[in-house]
């Protein structure tokens, strides 16, 4: 009477063992499931919680890459917002109206920051590294 239906087990392999099961995947590929790795990779592009991948998987050398480049763009986040404040504060003095252009401009900077961020993950997750062209090159000298 209830429209969810039964559960029926699979069959059975065949006699005979020509079961064979799936290889294994190589060392060092991302695991289907995701698992702590894709944690930390995740983590790595969450601002000041970069610091945990960094500090806790220190053999992992692909979680390392990404906590460096996640805090690498952190630190250029800062930059620029301490750069838009002085700005902003001696825009509002001088004239106004270049003032709020200046928030505009600020707005789309914030937005391209936040994009960058999901590219990021998304291909982190992936098994992959996105490169950001300035700010890698100086997460890789770290």
């Amino acid at each position: 009477m209830s429209d969810i239906p039964s559960y029926t087990p699979p069959p059975p392999p065949p006699p005979g063992g020509s079961y064979t099961p799936p290889p294994p995947p190589p060392p060092g590929a991302p695991s289907a499931g995701g698992g702590d790795r894709t944690i930390m990779v995740v983590l790595s592009y969450l601002w000041i919680l970069g610091l945990i991948p960094l500090l806790t998987k220190k053999d992992d050398k692909e979680v390392q890459w990404h906590a460096k480049n996640g805090l690498a763009l952190l630190g250029a986040e800062i930059v620029i917002w301490i750069v838009f404040t002085i700005a902003g504060f001696a825009l509002r003095r001088i004239l106004a109206p270049l003032g709020c252009g200046l928030a505009a401009v600020e707005c789309v900077v914030w937005i391209g920051f936040l994009f960058v961020r999901v590219m990021c993950i998304v291909k982190g997750v992936g098994g992959q590294r996105f490169r950001i062209p300035v700010i890698s090159d100086f997460a890789d000298k770290m």
